[in-house]
């Protein structure tokens, strides 16, 4: 799909369909045409509330406001209510409260996210018949001039066709099959994503993995006929880097619980669980693009965790490449094992060539218990720096992600105490399971990173079995948004 913008008002410009919102009930302002006739036809603009005009081709969408998550969610609406119309171009005017450019960032991330299907292994394809949408800078609202901010709004819309670019390649990789996604092919699709965007790329098999003592890792892979592979993506920019930053992605590409068997059922969507690496390589395809002025390091544990005779076991000690001794009392905590070694993996790098980190975030679906505590749509963010937790939600709402923070606290930290090692990997009491693993990680920061370091339990959010919002049914992208939005703040500080 094709999004551009005009100056010109929304009655000279020519197009299939005219889209109409209507705010919060309101029939009388501007772009309404049609009052009377939507009134007979019981259109009352309540939100999500949708009338298609065929004889005048106009669709009306009742949205609550003009905030930016009900303009997203209004325009993902919008696009699928004409996948059955037989219509290729769309007009829209401008729905903006004040002259700023955020109002055209959830319209765009709306029709290109909510547009999106996943029907790669389907024999019919999905309709998709808008080809081309049209934004004039006709404002419903006409005491507020666009049209002289139309060149910081072309590169606004310019950025927000990178940023939706970077969500659907992720929910793409997220959604695919788990025999169409072994670590060894998200490495390939990493190396080829890395050669189109000019990164670059070392990829580590199993026997890399052995030599340097990343045996919380490799535990993990031991049951799966399908090789373990750590990827590390790196993006420089061609001026001196203000920062430098390391993004840790969970890449489970399927997680049957190993030995510590999920219930059957459990079983399905777990080839979501690569869902926290999607998301590294999402972010990491758009940064050559946005041409952001930090050098950022995208690491990836990718592996399956599966059962056999030479699967990793409930008692076993691990030793992580820390030199860290774990117990292991679940096998299906298998994520944070991973984590654990490739958080010290990306330290241990930068230590090797003398450069410092400014900050290191971790993506991963880690638990069920940040879903019962959040909800499905909401990521749970944990750490031990107050400013940078503050930042990251920041740019969380102004991406439209929802975050919520789960705070430490040293009572929770007991619970990961062993008898026999110098840590547990699951704690002793069935609550508080989200922050216990969190703290788990935290054990894997050295002591001069841990005001760097945060934790993003991408659980719920990541992978839901409905619609919601601009999302489809399936991967979500989470975490792209609002990382790439935290990464454009962090090159202005």
């Amino acid at each position: 799909m094709d999004i551009d913008l005009s100056s010109m008002p929304l009655a000279q410009i020519s197009a299939d369909i005219e889209l109409i919102f209507v705010v919060s009930g309101e029939m009388n302002h501007r772009f309404v045409r049609d009052a009377s006739l939507l009134e007979e036809c019981g259109f009352t603009g309540k939100e999500g509330q949708k009338c298609y005009l065929a004889h005048v081709k106009r669709l009306y969408v009742g949205i609550a406001s003009i905030e930016w998550d009900e303009l997203r969610t209004g325009c993902a609406q919008a696009i699928r209510a004409l996948r059955n119309v037989k219509a290729s171009s769309l007009k829209v005017g401008a729905y903006a409260a004040k002259r700023e450019t955020n109002w055209l960032a959830a319209m765009v991330e709306g029709f290109l996210l909510g547009d999106y299907s996943f029907d790669r292994y389907k024999s019919t394809k999905e309709n998709h018949p808008i080809e081309n949408v049209t934004i004039s800078l006709e404002n419903f609202d006409a005491s507020i001039n666009l049209v002289d901010d139309i060149q910081i709004l072309n590169e606004r819309l310019k950025r927000s066709l990178i940023v939706s670019d970077a969500v659907n390649f992720t929910r793409d990789v997220a959604n695919s099959a788990p025999d169409d996604m072994t670590p060894s092919m998200m490495a390939s699709l990493a190396a080829e994503m890395a050669r189109e965007e000019g990164l670059e790329i070392s990829v580590y098999d199993e026997n890399w993995l052995e030599e340097n003592g990343l045996g919380a890792f490799l535990a993990v892979s031991r049951a799966s006929a399908h090789a373990p592979r750590l990827i590390h993506l790196t993006y420089t920019p061609q001026e001196r880097p203000v920062a430098r930053v390391a993004l840790v992605g969970k890449g489970l590409t399927y997680d049957s619980g190993g030995l510590s068997l999920k219930p059957s059922e459990h079983m399905i969507t777990m080839k979501a669980d690569k869902s926290g690496a999607s998301a590294i390589l999402g972010i990491m395809s758009a940064l050559a693009k946005m041409e952001l002025p930090i050098e950022v390091h995208g690491v990836i544990g990718a592996t399956e965790n599966m059962i056999g005779g030479n699967a990793y076991k409930p008692d076993d000690i691990l030793v992580a490449k820390n030199g860290k001794t774990i117990e292991v009392r679940n096998t299906d905590a298998e994520g944070r094992l991973v984590l654990a070694d490739c958080l010290c993996y990306i330290q241990d790098y930068a230590k090797e060539n003398e450069f410092e980190l400014d900050a290191i975030l971790d993506f991963a679906t880690l638990t069920g218990a940040c879903v019962v505590g959040l909800g499905e749509y909401t990521i749970g963010l944990m750490g031990h720096n107050k400013k940078l937790k503050e930042s990251i939600e920041e740019a969380a709402f102004k991406a439209g992600e929802l975050i919520a923070e789960l705070p430490f606290n040293p009572y929770l930290k007991e619970l990961l105490k062993s008898q026999v090692a110098d840590i547990c990997n699951i704690s002793s009491s069935r609550y508080g399971g989200a922050i216990t693993a969190a703290l788990f990680l935290s054990e894997f920061i050295s002591e001069e990173n841990r005001q760097k370091w945060a934790h993003l339990d991408i659980a719920g959010p990541a992978f839901v079995e409905k619609e919601w919002g601009c999302n489809p049914h399936g991967a979500s992208g989470a975490g792209v948004r609002l990382a790439l939005q935290w990464l454009e703040e962090l090159a202005t500080r």
